[in-house]
């Protein structure tokens, strides 16, 4: 498949912002045997002083950037033509068992950005949580493929929890959006996490798109018209990491665009940083994921 993506960004701000410096997750980059970008460019209203760009540890397209002139808003706008490519899944029964992910993922020989090491532990916003890991559990008996487990926890949370905007915010905790049932695609992506991780199984948080409009005769998936997050879970050295979406309960497939992967949403949120103002603001966002016809 092959996208135009467009993401707008707009923050407005109550009283005028002296200075800022941000950082942006809104480049797509290569993922062999998965996505190539083809073309990407940003624009900034008002300019920046200062861009820098580069990557992080795990790969991602990160843009530093400094404003140093009184501004009351700040319009970001992205727009990316990539090309994705996903594999088949695999044999879900096929795939190694619980107990050998929870041996193997510890027997490494490196520790890059890939490993499954880094999707094992607690991180900022995700901390394990003693009621998410044994609603979990029976899922995973240590004889069980970990794909078919993945699936079936996947289904749950779609199943069990309610779709809900405005339920949530960027902070919420996985165990604020458990106890509730509902919130959005973050939320959903980290209780899958934390609970997989409580069982020490690795999994990471992945962000980006969905195409905005379905193929003819097919729903509109939920978060097709924001940046979307899913989760990753580690099925063995063979195999990988595999995408898979609670939001929706499917695999991640050519539906889905990969912006950035981390531990959790703090390593890939679009937009971080400092700002010195004495207002509050407003955030807008817009995204359109087209295919291209060739």
């Amino acid at each position: 498949m092959l996208y135009d993506i467009r993401q707008v960004t707009t923050y407005s701000y109550t009283a005028p912002v002296r200075v800022a410096r941000q950082v942006l997750r809104m480049t797509p980059v290569d993922r062999p045997g998965h996505q190539h970008v083809i073309a990407h460019m940003i624009d900034l209203d008002p300019e920046a002083a200062e861009l820098v760009r580069g990557t992080d540890f795990f790969g991602n397209g990160v843009i530093r950037l400094t404003l140093d002139q009184p501004h009351t808003h700040l319009t970001i706008s992205a727009r990316s033509r990539v090309e994705v490519s996903s594999a088949p899944l695999p044999d879900a029964a096929a795939t190694p068992s619980v107990d050998e992910i929870r041996t193997s993922c510890l027997d490494v020989p490196e520790i890059g950005p890939h490993a499954p090491v880094h999707g094992l532990f607690p991180s900022r916003t995700i901390p394990l949580d003693q009621q998410i890991t044994d609603w979990v559990a029976p899922g995973f008996s240590g004889d069980r493929p970990i794909l078919a487990a993945g699936l079936e926890l996947m289904h749950r949370i779609w199943d069990d929890f309610a779709y809900l905007r405005g339920a949530t915010h960027a902070a919420t905790l996985p165990a604020e959006a458990f106890a509730a049932r509902s919130g959005v695609c973050q939320d959903f992506a980290q209780v899958m996490i934390a609970g997989l991780r409580g069982l020490g199984l690795p999994a990471r948080y992945v962000s980006g798109y969905l195409r905005t409009e379905p193929p003819e005769g097919q729903p509109r998936l939920e978060g097709a018209d924001a940046t979307h997050a899913w989760v990753e879970i580690w099925c063995g050295h063979k195999i990988g990491w595999i995408g898979l979406d609670p939001t929706n309960a499917q695999a991640v497939n050519d539906d889905y665009v990969m912006l950035a992967v981390g531990r959790d949403y703090a390593d890939v949120s679009p937009v971080d940083g400092v700002i010195v103002a004495s207002g509050d603001h407003i955030l807008s966002v817009g995204v359109d994921v087209v295919p291209v016809v060739r």
